[in-house]
């Protein structure tokens, strides 16, 4: 692919206690990742520096603006939009206001970046959301901010492995109230997020299964009170209606499964540890989160896994969830680009 036409993905550095830094510069060191797209970091350039120092990488950081170019290719060149908001001494693996702060607004940056035309998709290492909080922005996680900076109210998490794809009805917010949030609307939307999205990819016609909330689906009512029939049901007869290409709901504990041999596309959860578990069971190295239907068309991809305090400066850091999120990111960005449905 010729370097021009490859897309321009901005990686935020997420926060710099932790090993975003680290998974960044590391994933640099692939030819795969410039293979697929003209990456360049928003963050810090002083912290990456000082990574690159501490894991004795052949890098050096170029300053970049908006504006400049990103034709010529130097994989010994990591281009960063440096917001200057960090020192380079910030402690590793320490709980910070400053570097939660700081997250954000690497975060909110690529999403004016985005919106501008000058990147294609965004790529985030991860945050803390205690720092997050402490820093000001009390939002949960990536997703609520990315909703919050596009002023997107249906929206969902969806997270992708090899073989496993799954999205969420709801994410972070606790059990009882997750099952309260949960209705046919709500349903029906994401059914409706899923499909349009895995169209976007290159999925002809997109199988979709849906779990049920209550163990073995609810067995006909024989488990909980009915909150199958009464919130996933009729949510799913309106996207059938429209020739959608869904069933359900199915028992969970055997619809992963399903799903992972081949049997449908994607699994709709109905909360966050349904849908989570069964995917970082395979392995967090190969997980991806992507947020689905912003508005703008902004596409974004995380590793799916968290700062790792403990690690952090340890150069112990495994850097592959990163790259797959970079490829997911690639993939997606030149169809938005070029138009719903075209191969890039």
């Amino acid at each position: 692919m010729n370097a021009e036409n490859k897309p321009r993905i901005a990686i935020t550095m997420g926060d710099a206690a932790g090993i975003g830094p680290e998974i960044i510069l590391k994933a640099y060191r692939h030819e795969a990742l410039h293979d697929i797209c003209r990456p360049f970091v928003v963050g810090d350039a002083a912290i990456l520096r000082r990574e690159i120092a501490s894991l004795g990488l052949p890098f050096r950081v170029v300053p970049m603006d908006e504006e400049s170019g990103m034709s010529a290719v130097d994989p010994f060149a990591i281009r960063c939009i440096d917001l200057r908001l960090l020192p380079a001494d910030l402690p590793y693996g320490v709980v910070s206001g400053s570097a939660g702060d700081a997250a954000y607004r690497y975060i909110e940056k690529a999403v004016r970046l985005v919106q501008a035309g000058q990147a294609d998709a965004i790529c985030t290492a991860p945050l803390n959301k205690e720092a997050l909080s402490k820093g000001g922005h009390p939002f949960p996680g990536h997703t609520e901010i990315l909703a919050a900076l596009t002023n997107t109210d249906d929206y969902s998490m969806m997270l992708a492995t090899p073989t496993l794809k799954v999205i969420h009805l709801t994410t972070h917010v606790g059990l009882l109230h997750a099952i309260e949030l949960i209705d046919p609307d709500r349903t029906y939307k994401v059914i409706r997020l899923a499909h349009d999205t895995l169209a976007r990819a290159g999925f002809d016609h997109p199988r979709i299964a849906v779990c049920g909330i209550n163990p073995h689906a609810g067995e006909n009512g024989l488990f909980g009170e009915g909150e199958e029939e009464a919130k996933l049901v009729p949510g799913i007869a309106r996207a059938r209606e429209e020739r959608i290409d869904v069933t359900g709901p199915y028992p969970a504990d055997t619809l992963f499964y399903r799903a992972a041999r081949g049997d449908f596309d994607i699994v709709v959860a109905c909360y966050h540890d349904q849908g989570h578990i069964p995917v970082k069971v395979m392995g967090i190295e190969a997980g991806v989160n992507i947020t689905v239907g912003l508005k703008g068309g902004v596409i974004r991809t995380s590793v799916d896994h968290g700062t790792a305090f403990d690690i952090a400066g340890k150069n112990m850091a495994d850097e592959r969830s990163l790259l797959e999120a970079v490829r997911m990111a690639a993939e997606l960005a030149p169809k938005r680009v070029k138009g719903v449905g075209q191969k890039a």
